[in-house]
């Protein structure tokens, strides 16, 4: 399994990390923390060195009910980071967390390496011929209705068939738009309780049969944190047991605020498979 990534064949056979890097103000975790460029850079770095293979970079929160932002405000926030990322890291693959295809083809135009859309193209109907124009790795997420209405769509006879259907739908017509490396996300806390959150997870590897890398985005989510009755900002331990569990399923990627814990985790699925 691999991606190509600016020409960069990225080979998946060993899982990867994706460090995430939220500019907004109101995200559930990080919201607010890197507001300017040399908390931002310093940020990237961090991630870097310790590990993440992407960088990904999201403008509009998409935390349950999140606040409403504009395509004019996403790309205020977003196209002047990616141009010092890319300048000050040439080598770093920047993924752009958005389902709007005016700012990823804009973000792509700027230096992007693959998309992360939340929608898996439902928001956008230009996103899938603009992501296969633009001939990029595509990140397609299980989501219902908007951050702001999505949960109030959870209502499944068996969330596992129908997200299984879900993406059978939207990777035929991926394809027919020539989008050639597709990524799937199961959309954990989009759309979802927690109880139908860990339902997927103990079947992650039902998904192995859609034959494409899957990527796991449990990190301090409120599936784990109100698991443990606790809080986001104390839910690194029970991010880093989930992660394990996803690499045992079948995980190829792991979008995670805590790259080195998340390294380390693959390191030692890796001793384990060995």
């Amino acid at each position: 399994m691999t991606l190509n990534c600016n020409g960069q064949l990225i080979d998946l056979n060993t899982p990867k990390v994706m460090g995430i890097l939220n500019v907004t103000p109101d995200s559930f975790y990080d919201g607010g923390r890197f507001k300017d460029e040399k908390s931002i850079l310093i940020q990237v770095e961090k991630l870097l060195k310790e590990g993440a293979t992407f960088i990904d970079i999201g403008a509009y929160s998409s935390r349950p009910g999140a606040d409403f932002v504009s395509e004019e405000e996403e790309l205020r926030r977003l196209i002047p980071i990616v141009n010092r990322i890319v300048n000050f890291f040439p080598k770093c693959l920047i993924s752009i967390d958005s389902f709007r295809s005016r700012v990823i083809k804009t973000s792509v135009e700027a230096g992007a390496a693959l998309v992360n859309d939340i929608s898996g193209g439902q928001l956008d109907s230009l996103m899938f011929e603009t992501v296969g124009a633009l001939d990029v790795p595509y990140i397609m997420m299980h989501m219902r209705g908007t951050p702001q209405t999505m949960q109030q769509h959870t209502n499944y006879s068996d969330v596992v068939k129908e997200v299984y259907t879900y993406f059978s739908e939207r990777i035929q017509l991926a394809k027919k738009h020539t989008i050639k490396d597709v990524i799937l996300d199961l959309g954990f806390g989009f759309s979802k309780t927690k109880a139908q959150n860990f339902e997927l997870l103990a079947m992650l590897e039902y998904y192995k049969h859609l034959n494409l890398p899957i990527l796991a985005g449990v990190s301090r989510k409120s599936m784990v944190y109100k698991t443990l009755n606790t809080t986001a900002d104390k839910a690194l331990n029970g991010t880093t047991a989930l992660h394990m569990v996803a690499l045992q399923k079948g995980a190829k990627l792991l979008r995670v605020h805590d790259v080195q814990e998340a390294m380390e985790c693959i390191q030692l699925h890796d001793a384990l498979q060995k």
